[in-house]
């Protein structure tokens, strides 16, 4: 599972995909993938310099 950033609004959802729109702005935003898989994240699990 990776977590996605909207990247007109910054709302931050973990799942398998991306959505189509996004639950918090309502629109059909591009989504990056801010998954975080190695120790420098720490444990958040995403990496906050995307």
């Amino acid at each position: 599972m990776g977590e996605w950033k909207c990247q007109n609004c910054g709302y931050k959802i973990q799942a398998e995909t991306p959505p189509e729109e996004c639950p918090s702005c309502k629109q059909k935003c591009e989504f990056a993938d801010v998954s975080c898989y190695i120790p420098d994240c720490g444990a958040t699990g995403s990496d906050e310099r995307l």
